[in-house]
């Protein structure tokens, strides 16, 4: 059996770290997904589309000029989802997101975030922070994994400062936050450099022992 563990990160360079762990373990490219806000062109700024095979269509050169020689990020590029504006993006969880977005020009995708992590297994508290997470300048990381690996793979996310869900979700209601609306305005790059600039690594970390939602 397989389970899908999915975490938010504040800096994209943490997520980033826990792609390269996760596939050391033996994770599979095609069982990982990273989507990472790109409202601040720090990505690059040529949308495309996501192909069939859930890899964006620019991905090579993209993934290219950030880093990633080989796996999951070789494959990131560029995309537009509802509510979340611009981001960067490769594998699964963008390729379900998108939807019937697939390969429309410009990158212009019509599909639900929130759709496909609660189609990932995830519940729709989680699923509506998460999006939010993204939204407001987040980093979203999912793995696909063996149930015997789950713990393994928790462990290497927890390491490298993910967010914890309940706790930020908190933090978002309180400032009247009822869930990820995919109608409103994608955050603009003052907003979303604000955003960044309020939570520190050490904050909401997710413990190691973590167990996946």
């Amino acid at each position: 059996m397989t389970q899908t563990i999915t975490r938010l990160f504040d800096n994209y360079a943490d997520a980033k770290a826990a792609v390269s762990e996760l596939e050391s373990l033996g994770v599979p490219h095609s069982d990982l997904s990273i989507a990472a806000n790109n409202v601040d062109g720090a990505h690059g700024d040529d949308h495309d589309g996501v192909n069939d095979h859930g890899d964006v269509t620019r991905g090579t050169s993209t993934g290219a000029v950030l880093g990633g020689a080989g796996g999951l990020l070789a494959g990131l590029g560029l995309l537009a989802i509802p509510g979340l504006g611009p981001i960067v993006a490769a594998g699964w969880l963008a390729a379900t997101a998108a939807g019937a977005g697939i390969g429309a020009a410009g990158g212009a995708a019509t599909g639900s975030i929130v759709g496909a992590l609660k189609n990932a297994g995830h519940s729709d508290e989680d699923a509506h922070v998460y999006s939010e997470g993204l939204r407001r300048g987040g980093t979203l990381l999912s793995a696909r994994v063996a149930d015997d690996l789950a713990p393994q793979a928790e462990a290497v996310l927890g390491r490298h400062n993910s967010v914890d869900a309940a706790t930020r979700g908190n933090a978002y209601r309180q400032e009247g936050w009822n869930g990820f609306d995919e109608t409103a305005p994608a955050y603009t790059h003052d907003q979303v450099i604000a955003e960044r600039s309020r939570y520190g690594t050490a904050n909401e970390h997710v413990p190691t022992s973590t167990s996946s939602f």
